[in-house]
């Protein structure tokens, strides 16, 4: 099973690129049905109004940094902080599996289970972090 340790990066990847769609799509979906209206229901659940912007940015931007790789730990560090903020405030009075008028924590919870795995795996080898950090040079390292 040694050979699959060499999959890892693509792993890796496909981690990043499922949560990173699925955060751009939450983030923007914010946006696109008002970011006052979402600032005004996050006040409604007794956090100040204007963590609803951080819970934006947490969901878009980080979303789209961990799509690309980009400070992957630290963006996937504020998805998982406001993914247990949205388990917390919003889906769990409504048990695991919830109802179809009432959401349950399924989905971000295993939305929250990928960013966690991000901040201690990080982006892996198919990233911009990891050209950043010196990886990806091929021949170069070699001599």
């Amino acid at each position: 099973m040694r050979y699959l340790d060499r999959l890892q990066p693509l792993a890796l990847l496909v981690i990043r690129l499922t949560l990173g769609v699925i955060m751009v799509a939450h983030g923007y979906h914010k946006v696109s049905g008002g970011l006052h209206h979402f600032t005004q229901f996050v006040g409604s659940l007794g956090i100040p109004a204007w963590m609803g912007y951080l819970s934006f940015c947490a969901e878009f931007i980080g979303g789209l940094l961990v799509l690309v790789g980009l400070f992957t730990r630290p963006a996937a560090l504020a998805i998982c902080i406001d993914l247990a903020v949205a388990i917390w405030k919003i889906h769990w009075h409504n048990g695991l599996m919830g109802a179809p008028d009432r959401p349950g924590m399924e989905f971000p919870l295993a939305a929250a289970t990928l960013a966690f795995a991000l901040i201690f795996f990080g982006a892996g080898a198919i990233s911009v972090d990891h050209v950043l950090r010196g990886g990806g040079t091929g021949a170069s390292r070699r001599n």
